[in-house]
C-alpha cells in the first residue's frame, strides 16, 4: 500500500467518525466509530503498519504528544490547578472502586492472576499495559500477557459512549443554570479553554516578549518556545529519575501551565501556530494503531474475562465516584465522567469533551462557560489516572505474578 493511499484511508476513517458525532450530536463519539472502523480494517485488508506507512511512526507520535500536552497546559492556570483538588480525589476514588470490586468479586470469578493483570491496564495507558504484559510473559502466563494488551485496547469501547452521555447530561444542567442567570463564566477569560482560536479576540499576553515586534512572533518562534518547554519537562523528568519516577508528560502539563503564567507561552500556542489539527490527527492515529494487536482469535479467547472485568470495574468506578462526588458536592455525572478518563486518558478526554460542548450550543459565550467548567477536570482526571496512578499500580501489581 502506498503512503498516500494509506493516508487517505486513515483520514477518511477519522472523518467518518467526526460526521457520525456531528449527526448524533455527540451521543456516539467520533473516537468510538473510528476505533470500530480501524478494528474492522485490521481484521480485513489493512496492513498492520498502516499508520506508520501513512506517515505517523511511533517517534513522530511521541513528539506530537509532547507538544500537545504542553499546549494543553496553556489552557489552565496555576489557580485552576489548585482548584482541581476535588477532581484528583474523585479520580482516585474511581480507581479505588475498580480495585475494590475486582478484588472483591472478580477474583472469585476469573482468578487472582487475571485480576492482577487486568487492573493496571484498565485504569491506565500503554505503559502500564506493557509492564503487565511483560510480567505475565516472564511468569509463563502467555494468554494473560495478551490479555493485558487487549484490555488496554478495548476499554475505550466502554469509556467513550459512557463519557459522552455523562458529559451531555452535565452540560445540559450547566446550560440551564447559566441561562437562568445562576452562573457566570468562570474566570473570564482566564479559565476558558475554547478550542477554536478564532473565538479569542484578546491579544495574547507574552510578558517576557512584550517588546518583541509581532512580525517576529512567527510560527517557528511559537514552535521553538513550545518545544523548549517540552524539552525542559523531559530533562527534569530524566534528572529526577534516580530519585523519583515522574512521567515527562505529567511535567509537560505542569510546565505548560507555568510557561503560560509567566508569559513565555501564549494561550493555545499550537492553535496559533496553525498546527493543532494536524498534531491531534497524528496522535489519534497512533492511538488507533494499538488496535492492530487485537486479532479475532485473540478476542474470542479472552472475551469472557475481558467483558467481565470491564463491567465490574466500571460499576465499582461509578459507586465510589458517586460517593466521593456526593461528599465533595460534585454532580454524579461530572464525577463519573472524571473517573471514566481512566479508561482512555488524553487525547480522548479532550476530544470527547469538545464534541459534547459543540453539540450542546452554538453560542460562543455558552461554549466558553461549558469549556471552563468541564474541560479542566477532564484533563486533570485523565493525567492523574492514566499517566500517574496506573504506572504506580503496574509497578506494584507485577510483583504479584
Amino acid at each position: 500500500m502506498s503512503q498516500m493511499l494509506a493516508l487517505v484511508i486513515v483520514v477518511l476513517i477519522l472523518l467518518i467518525g467526526d460526521w457520525v458525532a456531528v449527526r448524533t450530536k455527540a451521543w456516539v463519539p467520533s473516537i468510538f466509530i473510528s476505533a470500530v472502523l480501524f478494528l474492522i480494517g485490521y481484521w480485513t485488508f489493512f496492513p498492520k503498519e498502516i499508520v506508520s506507512v501513512a506517515g505517523i511512526p511511533p517517534v513522530v507520535a511521541t513528539m506530537l504528544m509532547y507538544l500537545l500536552i504542553t499546549n494543553m497546559g496553556t489552557l489552565l492556570s496555576l489557580k485552576e490547578l489548585k482548584e482541581q483538588w476535588k477532581t484528583i480525589v474523585i479520580a482516585l476514588s474511581g480507581i479505588l472502586g475498580i480495585i475494590a470490586l475486582l478484588f472483591g468479586i472478580g477474583t472469585f470469578i476469573y482468578g487472582f492472576e487475571t485480576i492482577v493483570v487486568a487492573i493496571p491496564p484498565l485504569v491506565g495507558g500503554v505503559v502500564s499495559a506493557l509492564i503487565m504484559s511483560e510480567g505475565a510473559k516472564e511468569a509463563g502466563l502467555a494468554s494473560l500477557s495478551v490479555f493485558a494488551i487487549v484490555i488496554y485496547v478495548m476499554q475505550g469501547f466502554a469509556g467513550y459512549p459512557l463519557t459522552s452521555i455523562m458529559l451531555k447530561k452535565e452540560g445540559k444542567r450547566l446550560l440551564t443554570q447559566y441561562r437562568q442567570g445562576d452562573m457566570a463564566v468562570k474566570g473570564q477569560p482566564e479559565a476558558a479553554a475554547e478550542v477554536s482560536a478564532s473565538v479569542e479576540s484578546a491579544k495574547p499576553e507574552l510578558k517576557l516578549f512584550k517588546r518583541l515586534p509581532d512580525k517576529y512572533n512567527t510560527e517557528y518562534f511559537k514552535f521553538f518556545r513550545l518545544a523548549l518547554v517540552a524539552f525542559l519537562a523531559y530533562l527534569v523528568s530524566t534528572l529526577l529519575a534516580p530519585i523519583v519516577s515522574i512521567s515527562p508528560f505529567v511535567l509537560c502539563l505542569l510546565f505548560g501551565i507555568i510557561a503560560k503564567s509567566i508569559g513565555f507561552l501564549e494561550k493555545q500556542v499550537l492553535q496559533k501556530a496553525n498546527a493543532f489539527g494536524f498534531a491531534l490527527m497524528g496522535l489519534m492515529l497512533f492511538v488507533f494503531d494499538g488496535l492492530k494487536q487485537a486479532t479475532p482469535s485473540m478476542m474470542l479467547e479472552i472475551i469472557y474475562p475481558l467483558v467481565g472485568t470491564i463491567v465490574i470495574g466500571v460499576i465499582g468506578m461509578y459507586i465510589f465516584s458517586f460517593i466521593a462526588g456526593k461528599i465533595l458536592k460534585v454532580s454524579k455525572e461530572m464525577a463519573f465522567a472524571v473517573s471514566l478518563t481512566a479508561l482512555y486518558g488524553f487525547p480522548a478526554d479532550y476530544i470527547i469533551t469538545n464534541e459534547v460542548i459543540k453539540s450542546l450550543t452554538n453560542d460562543e459565550k455558552e461554549k466558553e462557560m461549558l469549556t471552563s467548567r468541564m474541560l479542566p477536570p477532564m484533563l486533570v482526571g485523565g493525567f492523574i489516572t492514566v499517566t500517574i496512578v496506573s504506572v504506580l499500580l503496574a509497578g506494584i501489581f507485577v510483583k504479584f505474578l
